[in-house]
């Protein structure tokens, strides 16, 4: 990993996941600024990041490079604590944060493959809460 921290990788991979995500949802959604951000919220939070990194784990996506990288983030000593998550699900988003940061460093083409296949998984949820948004 070129020596660089796990957490420094997770804290490069919530940006990008951040920003991949809000690009995704404005481009996508004719929506109010707050609506955008409830959605967003629902990508982004610990809870869905730990969801969806078992997801990946599940369906065996990752190479061992991207599992050895995931780990070291997930067991990476965290002196924050979640606000709004378990320690287990923050450990996992951590990880998965970790591994994002770390393809955008190393593989950009590898990370849009990541981040277009958690969209097409989740983009219903997205529907879902849209809708319910309008309401």
């Amino acid at each position: 990993m070129n020596n660089i921290n796990s957490l420094n990788l997770a804290l490069l991979g919530d940006a990008v996941y951040d920003l991949y995500i809000r690009e995704y949802l404005i481009l996508k959604y004719n929506m109010k600024v707050n609506d955008i951000q409830t959605l967003l919220i629902s990508y982004v939070s610990a809870m869905s990041q730990s969801k969806v990194m078992e997801e990946l784990i599940n369906k065996k996506i990752l190479t061992e490079e991207e599992m050895a990288v995931y780990l070291r983030g997930r067991n990476a000593k965290v002196k924050s604590k979640p606000k709004n998550a378990n320690i287990i699900a923050y450990k996992v988003a951590t990880g998965f944060e970790a591994l994002l940061g770390y393809l955008y460093l190393h593989n950009k083409e590898r990370l849009e493959e990541i981040i277009k296949m958690i969209l097409e998984e989740h983009k219903w949820k997205s529907m879902v809460k849209m809708s319910l948004l309008k309401c």
